[in-house]
């Protein structure tokens, strides 16, 4: 498990934009999943090699943070928000609605590794709300009217 030279270039660029490198931590483990997939042992080794860290730093950073995933999810991970916003706007019924189609919950991938699902507090466009992201895509002013044809046509574009 190792970055390519064109990865390891772009860190170095990374480490160099903050006066102590081990801040670039976060948009290299960013990375790392981007390419693994996800966080595991292996990878929290090879990202604190790279970054000269101890282990138990790097886990320690990709354990708080709920961007990383801590097991393989879906090629298209789906998050619905259900915080105050998106609930009173109907957030918790398009969660119920995503998790009773796919048949999975919380954090759980299909049997296929299509689709992921996990429920989140708060994505940040409250005046969007009710909102989903799926993967790096954002959707705000989401209904139970809406949410098939959302995740449709991303799956389809993907």
């Amino acid at each position: 498990m190792t970055f390519t030279s064109d990865e390891l270039a772009t860190i170095a660029t990374l480490k160099a934009q903050y006066p102590h490198p081990k801040a670039a931590i976060m948009p290299v483990l960013y990375m790392a999943q981007k390419k693994w997939g996800w966080i595991s042992d292996d990878v929290v080794r090879t990202v604190a090699d790279v970054m000269e860290l101890p282990t138990s730093h790097v886990k320690g950073v990709a354990s708080f943070y709920t961007m990383y995933f801590k097991k393989p999810m879906g090629k298209h991970h789906i998050q619905v928000c259900t915080n105050v916003s998106c609930m009173l706007r109907g957030g918790e019924a398009i969660y119920d609605h995503v998790k009773q189609r796919f048949g999975i919950g919380h954090n759980e991938a299909t049997a296929d590794g299509t689709i992921s699902l996990e429920e989140v507090e708060c994505m940040g466009a409250c005046g969007g709300a009710p909102m989903i992201a799926i993967n790096e895509d954002f959707y705000e002013n989401v209904s139970l009217a809406t949410v098939d044809a959302v995740i449709d046509g991303h799956v389809k574009k993907a």
